[in-house]
């Protein structure tokens, strides 16, 4: 679980934020339509009522924060009264969920381990679901969205298998919080792309988190990625230097 910690901000820093919320929900009324609008107001209830389940989950497991009652519903920090968006403690940076990892290097090769056989690496070219059964072909097809600046797609993806291993109740209710916040949420900047009907669901489905609350969210993703990214990838340079490197490998004793 994401440590809670003390909201370090000042006066200025949450004026500012309010007025960037301000500006952003009613700018968009009156340039994004009444549709965009009514989303956000949409996903701003979303997102204090999964403060409030979390709260209860965290009280049931006795480390509820004496001031909890004054939870910040954007910034999930769950200990202040205002409406900050953006500032949060740096010890939250430090320790995220575990299925989030980041990596400090972009690469533009698949040589990274688990690294593939010859076999497995040819097989991803006959479907996409070859890919994604693959580890090392989830590892590869994953360094080319990054240089597509897509990756988040596959972290959401990825997320999603986690969660479904998941079987406790308040774990679950935690990674469901966790996973609205990184890749649904309008204030995220890893927000997946999903239609509307995809998010109406989800909206639903946060009002009692499960560990299939994301289910068609993660099969639209899936779709997107094997019809968009998956053709790009397989004509790609990284994919074609790949096959190379593993014909001309001598084989292993």
């Amino acid at each position: 679980m994401k440590p809670t910690g003390l909201c370090q901000i000042d006066a200025d820093g949450c004026d500012r934020a309010e007025n960037h919320l301000y500006s952003g929900i009613h700018g968009d009324t009156q340039s994004m339509g009444s549709e965009r609008a009514e989303m956000r107001k949409r996903q701003m209830q979303v997102h204090q009522e999964a403060a409030a389940s979390v709260l209860q989950a965290r009280h049931r497991m006795g480390n509820t924060p004496t001031n909890a009652s004054n939870a910040c519903c954007f910034c999930w920090c769950c200990c202040c009264s205002c409406s900050c968006l953006t500032v949060r403690g740096e010890d939250e940076t430090i320790q995220r969920s575990t299925f989030e990892h980041r990596t400090e290097e972009t690469t533009n090769n698949c040589e990274e381990s688990p690294k593939p056989t010859l076999e497995d690496a040819n097989s991803w070219a006959v479907s996409f679901e070859r890919v994604m059964k693959s580890a090392a072909g989830r590892s590869c097809f994953r360094q080319f969205l990054r240089t597509e600046f897509s990756e988040e797609n596959m972290m959401f993806w990825l997320a999603c298998e986690e969660l479904k291993k998941e079987t406790n109740k308040i774990v679950v209710e935690e990674k469901v919080r966790q996973i609205y916040e990184d890749f649904i949420s309008i204030l995220s900047p890893k927000e997946v792309s999903l239609d509307s009907r995809v998010r109406e669901v989800i909206n639903k489905n946060m009002l009692e988190p499960t560990s299939q609350t994301f289910d068609d969210a993660q099969q639209q993703i899936y779709t997107l990625m094997q019809r968009d990214s998956y053709p790009r990838f397989i004509n790609s340079s990284m994919y074609t230097d790949l096959l190379k490197s593993l014909e001309e490998a001598p084989p292993e004793p």
